[in-house]
């Protein structure tokens, strides 16, 4: 029966994936371009006095997802609207409610593919925590390659904003010129900035969302510099060039222990596959002396202390070889 199993799930994956990649080699490339397309001509239809600053872009609009009142009962807790949070910096658009379902889901196919596997109920368990816990990481990988994309490009947005203000440029000009002419991430949530301020929120409300939205070191600087300068007076221009100078030699640092610490990193990585290779050459070199650790009670827990002592190896490698600067 579990065999049945095994071939019928491995039937509908193969044939799923086979049905994915032919819609993606046929369908998506045409959906692209006519999106492209109808993007360009709304462009060029849209009157000139239409800005996308408007009042009605002022509205946060909150996505109720296909279940609202699932998504007001998480987002009303303490964890839930840390969740909120993330998946607003991840800049995902998906709700509370459609990002719990698919992890439901997930951890269903994942508990089911396991079991059948392992032939053990325990499969459904260890599969159900993987497939659960897969689009929290995926959401925190979103969220980590757009902040590292912001900070990357915040520099250029200091310099703009600073050549703004030689020019004569108010402040809140400034950050219009960035809102219009830096692409994603930092030319949306400088856009929020700007709408937000001059329709009426006090400058240092505006910044204080912004430190929230986007919470790295280098934004609460420059939260900081700009709400000082316009208490105590001085050369703001000066302030963001030298904001924006440390920032690019911040980032070279970085990058020079990130090569330091490139054997480290292998190293980790090596000896996290390693037994796990190890383990899956053995099953075909000498199937019979592996199998003992899935029938056997002792295999069982010695495949759970293996687990769990390669885990705390990798994140003790990972936190010698993390260096902050």
């Amino acid at each position: 029966m579990a065999a049945l199993i095994l071939i019928l799930s491995t039937f509908v994956i193969g044939v799923g994936g086979v049905f994915a990649v032919y819609y993606g080699f046929t369908k998506v490339p045409g959906f692209l371009l006519q999106r492209k397309l109808n993007t360009r001509l709304d462009e060029v239809i849209r009157p000139v006095e239409d800005e996308p600053g408007d009042i009605a872009g002022l509205v946060k609009s909150r996505q109720e997802g296909p279940l609202p009142a699932l998504e007001k009962l998480v987002t009303g807790s303490a964890r839930g609207s840390a969740l909120a949070t993330w998946v607003e910096q991840s800049g995902a658009r998906i709700s509370i409610s459609a990002l719990l379902i698919i992890a439901f889901v997930c951890a269903l196919i994942f508990g089911f593919i396991a079991a059948a596997l392992l032939r053990m109920s325990v499969g459904w368990l260890g599969g159900g925590i993987v497939g659960c816990s897969l689009p929290f990481l995926m959401l925190k990988m979103k969220r980590t390659r757009r902040l590292r994309a912001f900070e990357e490009a915040f520099p250029e947005a200091l310099d703009l904003i600073a050549r703004a203000l030689k020019a004569g440029h108010a402040f809140a000009t400034g950050l219009k010129m960035v809102a219009d002419e830096m692409p994603e991430p930092v030319g949306p949530e400088f856009r929020k900035t700007f709408d937000e301020q001059n329709f009426g929120l006090p400058l240092k409300d505006a910044l204080a969302n912004m430190t929230a939205r986007i919470p790295l070191l280098d934004v609460r600087f420059f939260s900081t510099a700009v709400l000082i300068q316009r208490e105590t007076g001085g050369n703001l221009s000066e302030i963001l060039e030298n904001l924006a100078h440390v920032v690019r030699e911040r980032f070279k640092i970085l990058r020079q222990v990130r090569v330091y610490t490139a054997h480290g990193r292998l190293t980790g990585y090596v000896l996290l596959g390693l037994p796990a290779f190890l383990g899956v050459a053995l099953m075909f070199i000498n199937p019979e002396h592996m199998e003992l650790l899935f029938r056997e009670r002792m295999g069982h827990m010695m495949l759970g202390a293996a687990a769990v002592m390669q885990t705390v190896g990798y994140f003790w490698i990972k936190q010698v070889v993390k260096i902050e600067v």
